[in-house]
């Protein structure tokens, strides 16, 4: 008997997930319908997008799991004409089968001639021997099958002509150890295909399909315009997933980019490289690294424009800020849905002899699981803080220097700075005050490393991880 697809629209999708509740949630590793978003996380869900121009999306229900009777659990996300890709991958020896076959398929192409990502959630088919590698790239065999069977489309370039790699990225989430149920999945990317649209209930399906623990989809959109072209506008699309399992060597779980701005693939990596180590790689909720962490970004020029060959010039500069801006946003849903969570705090580090050091720092302070206990405790122990700098491994000589050190909290409702530790002396802290600013939702923790030995440090960076509590899952 041949395998169905359940098709869901994107409005019942969301009315059955977005109901308020006032008794807590749980998790599963295929997103439950059933389930609730959280009221406070209910905002972060777009009503409305702007999607990149010949980018197309959806997501339907295959039963990834067996115990998935209705969510979303296959994406498809493609474009009508072939794209300059990049991506970057997790640094886990355990290299999940997509990661290894989507690593292959842009090597062989150089990055160009990409047509579509396809994403499962349910199963991430990591440690699955060479049958999950031929998975994978049957998954991405089918993908291409459809493109080259739907009437009107773009017929191939010279170079997809002549190379026989597929044109598809392959992603998976989920469970590791267990073998993809490949025939449901592939009997149903056909249909996935057939239902592609560019309206925003279908990105929203898309973001729907590949969560796994996440109480929400995560979903961004944007325009923009280039200095040297301010009449053309140009489009910013962006989706993740990931709540678990979250700690920086690449990006975090899986993500998605879409632009119509013309960027060959050489300048697409240069500039995702650039944005995911100020970003996707600046965020921490556990200190584990995924297996299958992948990030992608496709280019398609769509918008028209000259290619934006290098990040040097005007246009170059301005896109690194602007996309950097965007990762940056992307990520921070990923934090704001940390498993456990019930803060989102921002370390910046200031004034470091160098922009490693400062990183170093404040992933050291991410990382910490008394950090972590305190501020869900909402508990002001700066010295748990200061403790973190001072263990910090890998620094420069003089990197951090005791007497010029200064930590302090600041508010996010603009407030004034609460100082705890101003250049390695300590601060009469008012308690009150420091627990009314614990109390809040969001918080940031400023430290000032006075410029190293010298005394001349003025770099920089930022942050972004979640407070550690005693729910379970």
């Amino acid at each position: 008997m041949a395998f169905k697809s359940k098709l869901i629209t994107a409005q019942e999708v969301f009315r059955q997930t977005v109901k308020s509740t006032s008794f807590g949630y749980s998790r599963c590793y295929s997103a439950p319908v059933a389930g609730a978003i959280p009221a406070s996380k209910q905002k972060y869900v777009p009503t409305s997008g702007t999607y990149p121009k010949g980018f197309l999306a959806t997501g339907i229900h295959v039963g990834v799991k067996p115990t998935n009777t209705s969510t979303p659990d296959l994406a498809l996300l493609a474009s009508e004409v072939p794209c300059s890709a990049a991506a970057v991958f997790t640094k886990n020896k355990f290299q999940a089968a997509p990661v290894t076959v989507s690593r292959q398929v842009l090597e062989q192409r150089s990055g160009e001639g990409i047509r579509a990502i396809i994403i499962n959630s349910g199963c991430a088919n990591a440690v699955t021997g060479k049958g999950g590698l031929e998975d994978a790239s049957s998954m991405g065999r089918t993908v291409d099958a459809c493109f080259q069977s739907s009437p009107g489309t773009t017929p191939p370039t010279q170079q997809e002509s002549t190379t026989d790699s597929s044109s598809t990225l392959v992603m998976s989430t989920g469970v590791i150890g267990q073998r993809l149920p490949i025939s449901k999945i592939l009997s149903a990317i056909p249909t996935a295909h057939s239902t592609l649209s560019s309206t925003h209930s279908n990105w929203l399906l898309a973001a729907r399909a590949i969560c796994t623990t996440d109480t929400f989809p995560k979903l961004l959109s944007r325009t923009f315009t280039l200095p040297s072209s301010p009449s053309t506008t140009y489009s910013l699309a962006g989706m993740t997933k990931g709540a678990g399992m979250i700690h920086p060597n690449m990006a975090t779980l899986l993500g998605m980019l879409f632009t119509d701005a013309p960027i060959p693939a050489k300048t697409l990596q240069s500039l995702l490289t650039h944005a995911v180590d100020r970003s996707f790689n600046a965020i921490s909720v556990d200190g584990d690294t995924s297996t299958n962490d992948t990030l992608a970004f496709l280019a398609n020029g769509a918008a028209g424009g000259d290619p934006i060959t290098s990040l040097a010039p005007e246009d170059g500069k301005a896109l690194v800020e602007i996309v950097t801006a965007f990762t940056q946003q992307l990520s921070q849903l990923v934090v704001r849905d940390g498993e456990g969570a019930t803060k989102f705090v921002r370390v910046r580090v200031v004034n470091s002899t160098s922009f490693a050091d400062a990183r170093k720092v404040a992933s050291t302070i991410a990382r910490s699981p008394l950090v972590k206990t305190a501020l869900y405790g909402k508990d002001a122990n700066w010295g748990r803080i200061l403790c973190a700098v001072g263990y910090t491994e890998g620094l420069s000589a003089g990197a951090v220097v005791p007497e010029k050190t200064s930590v302090s909290f600041v508010p996010t409702d603009g407030s004034e700075v609460l100082k705890l530790l101003v250049r390695g002396e300590p601060e009469s802290v008012d308690e009150k005050r420091a627990g009314k600013i614990l109390e809040e939702e969001d918080l940031e923790i400023l430290v000032d490393l006075g410029g190293g030995q010298g005394g001349a440090g003025k770099e920089e960076t930022s942050y972004w991880f979640c407070d550690l509590s005693h729910v379970s899952f």
